[in-house]
């Protein structure tokens, strides 16, 4: 017996491979002689560079940047295979990073995700896996820019402000003085969002409120990003303020893919072509992945689908492991998972149910019993 494990974490509860490892215990307690490879899985957002860097042995690295509103933060990133780094922004420009009450996207920015690329930089990477999720601002990723030396300029030839505000003054916009390796790096960026940059659809009018924006702010922005992404034109004549994510992180993802060559894609995607996943899982017999909720939206391009997905390209049967499921996510079923389990054994508190030793033992006896089912019809 062959089995593949590429389960997403249950969030506040076990990581990517703790889970892996308990469906482990559970197989081979059914066949102790069972092939189990563990392979870590994430979407792009909170826990890539923790599952990645624990399931593919590569090493955390810490570094001191600015945070949305220019304080001091350590902010912690993974180095893969000796060369790429993988990079959180909200690990700088977060917005559990400040407090409801310092909301305000005018404010903050993105400056420490620059700071971050650069000192990976100078550690010799040159290949990045960025998640986007999970930002405090919309800058367009003004600030990246000017981290890793792009000038950005009011009309007197001085440096915008940091923050969305800066861009109100933007006069010019100058690759001159870039870091002298960007040319040489590779940038892939895990977007799973598909919104433009500027209008209806845009970052200020979609996700600025919860940025702390106001009706008024959002006008503004959206006015400020639009000239910013005309003047971008002067560096890459082909910058696309509509790109399908360009709106992404308040305009990160603009700013990647117009400024540094960034390839936006789908998190789970970029996740499962970075850990080499489809090697193990071509020559399973049983595929098994899960996350910590099965519901609608799962079928909708999560990652227990986007495994399944894989699986199904080379016709594996796949059973996915949750703490809990809905009614809707029968809609699994038809997206590749061949069956579901939810691992809770009785009537429990929610704490209980995510204490990470009882999430644990409860997956690895789930496991146990659908791997027996499956043994008793082999």
């Amino acid at each position: 017996m062959n089995v593949v494990t590429v389960i997403d974490s249950f969030k506040g509860s076990i990581s990517s491979i703790e889970a892996g490892e308990a469906v482990a215990r559970g197989v081979r307690a059914v066949y102790p002689d069972a092939t189990v490879t563990v392979r870590p899985l994430a979407d792009g957002g909170e826990g890539t560079v923790d599952a990645l860097v624990e399931g593919c042995q590569g090493e955390f690295v810490f570094a001191e940047v600015e945070g949305p509103l220019g304080q001091k933060v350590r902010a912690k990133y993974g180095i893969l295979f000796g060369n790429t780094a993988v990079i959180e922004m909200s690990a700088a420009a977060g917005i559990t990073l400040i407090t409801p009450e310092e909301r305000d996207p005018r404010y903050t920015s993105t400056y420490g995700v620059g700071e971050l690329i650069a000192h990976a930089i100078a550690r010799g990477v040159r290949r990045f896996i960025i998640g986007i999720g999970g930002s405090a601002t919309n800058d367009g990723g003004a600030g990246m820019l000017q981290a890793l030396g792009f000038s950005l300029l009011d009309e007197s030839g001085d440096s915008i402000e940091k923050g969305a505000r800066g861009l109100a003054k933007l006069q010019h916009v100058s690759a001159e003085n870039v870091h002298p390796s960007l040319s040489e790096c590779d940038f892939r960026i895990a977007c799973d969002v598909t919104n433009p940059l500027c209008g209806a659809l845009g970052c200020s009018a979609v996700y600025g409120p919860q940025k702390g924006a106001t009706p008024e702010m959002i006008k503004d922005m959206d006015a400020w990003l639009s000239r910013y992404a005309t003047l971008a034109k002067a560096v890459n004549p082909q910058a696309d303020p509509d790109l399908p994510g360009a709106g992404a992180a308040g305009g990160l993802g603009f700013a990647f893919a117009a400024f540094l060559g960034g390839k936006l894609q789908s998190g789970i995607s970029l996740v499962l072509e970075a850990t080499g996943a489809e090697s193990y899982i071509k020559d399973a017999d049983v595929v098994v992945t899960g996350e910590g909720r099965l519901d609608g939206q799962s079928a909708m391009g999560k990652a227990p689908v986007g495994v399944a997905k894989l699986a199904k390209k080379h016709g594996k049967p796949v059973i996915a492991f949750a703490g809990c499921v809905t009614e809707e996510a029968s809609a699994c079923n038809g997206a590749g998972i061949d069956a579901f389990f939810p691992i809770l054994r009785g009537v429990v508190t929610l704490e209980d149910a995510m204490h990470t030793e009882n999430a644990k033992h409860n997956l690895e006896k789930t496991a146990e019993q659908a791997f027996r089912l499956i043994r008793a019809f082999r």
